[in-house]
């Protein structure tokens, strides 16, 4: 089991392939197990990384008062230990949030942006109304008693979940930790990092799910007006967890935006 330490925590990472560096960030309530199709598929020509960032999969548990920066300065020291950067820098839902916080602070290590179904924060991309909701509905979450705690958000995909994943859904949820979602959650509802986006130098690749709810086609064309250099890259019959209910999709539109910028 592949480990960095950093700062006084073990953070675990799955590595697979070789070739040009893609770096995998998962959301909230998951860890690295949410990129095996693309640990499985995209290895014969890239060495894929996916890590269980602090408070999630076998990583150390969070510490207290973690902040967005805290994450990427922690992302930072992994990709530094494995000599992996610049890299090409990936995450979906919360991951595209935290992939634009690594950009904010360390864009030397930062290859191309590729930010999946993703908000520049909640603050920064959904109505005020819509935040406020979902604030509320993670209280209402994180205050069942432990045998109730259910870490399933509404929204997640276009239909029922895809049957061969099921099993790998179960287990993430089991192993989700109410005080590392609360952090993820509460940190996403005070994030705005619109001032941000017109600074990023990189080529971005946006994919996006054509029926994800959580985050609507609305906020993709939203960093598409924002960010200099994008392509946007829509996922027919994809809802917000797009990478396993297209994976084949979600493979393909990676492998080709990572090898047209090498």
């Amino acid at each position: 089991m592949p480990t960095v330490q950093v700062s006084g925590l073990e953070i675990v990472y799955d590595r697979v392939g070789e070739g040009p560096a893609v770096v995998f960030l998962h959301g909230a309530a998951s860890d690295a197990r949410m990129w095996r199709p693309q640990l499985d598929g995209l290895a014969d020509a890239f060495t894929v990384v996916a890590w269980d960032e602090p408070g999630a999969g076998r990583s150390s548990a969070l510490p207290e008062s973690y902040r967005l920066a805290d994450y990427a300065h922690c992302l930072a020291a992994v990709v530094e230990s494995l000599r992996l950067g610049p890299a090409h820098i990936a995450g979906l839902s919360w991951g595209g949030t935290l992939a634009l916080e690594f950009y904010r602070h360390h864009a030397d290590l930062v290859r191309t942006l590729i930010l999946a179904d993703t908000y520049a924060g909640w603050k920064g991309s959904l109505p005020a109304q819509e935040v406020r909701a979902r604030v509320e509905g993670a209280r209402r979450m994180l205050a069942a008693p432990p045998g109730e705690f259910d870490p399933t958000l509404p929204g997640l995909f276009a239909g029922e979940p895809p049957a061969a994943y099921v099993p790998l859904l179960d287990a993430m949820e089991a192993d989700v930790r109410p005080d590392s979602m609360r952090t993820q959650l509460l940190l996403m509802a005070e994030t705005d990092q619109r001032d941000l986006l017109p600074a990023v130098s990189v080529p971005t690749l946006l994919l996006w799910g054509e029926h994800d709810v959580r985050s609507p086609p609305a906020v993709a064309r939203q960093f598409q007006e924002s960010l200099p250099d994008t392509e946007l890259v829509v996922i027919p019959g994809a809802g917000h967890v797009s990478n396993l209910e297209r994976p084949e999709t979600f493979n393909r539109a990676v492998r080709g935006f990572c090898q047209a910028h090498p």
